[in-house]
């Protein structure tokens, strides 16, 4: 009689006595991640390990991490430059005062990654 693995198509090895399932990852192109895909990945790893499991087993994790870090960044640049103009740091106060415009951007971006995050 058939298991429902073997069913489905699966096969099994002989281990010595034992029969091991043949398990394998589904292939999957390296995928850089940055700042806020390990955010991501670090959240998922940490507080929900039964979708984060899932999603290994999938194949669809570092793709949702890519995206995630994709669209944190994208959210981050329409922030950072809203904040910008709001503010009033434009290029002229880079060229007249280099100081107070690296000062301001530094705290823009900072107020940024803090709301992305």
């Amino acid at each position: 009689m058939k298991s429902v693995f073997e069913g489905t198509g699966g096969t099994y090895r002989q281990c010595g006595d034992y029969l091991i399932p043949e398990i394998a990852l589904p292939d999957t192109h390296i995928i850089h991640i940055e700042k806020y895909g390990r955010m991501r990945h670090r959240c998922l790893k940490e507080h929900h390990s039964v979708l984060y499991n899932a999603m290994i087993l999938d194949g669809t994790l570092w793709n949702l991490l890519a995206e995630a870090d994709t669209v944190c960044k994208q959210r981050l640049r329409t922030l950072v430059s809203g904040m910008k103009e709001k503010h009033g740091i434009t290029e002229d106060l880079k060229a007249r005062d280099p100081m107070a415009w690296f000062g301001a951007m530094n705290i823009i971006c900072s107020a940024s990654e803090v709301i992305c995050a």
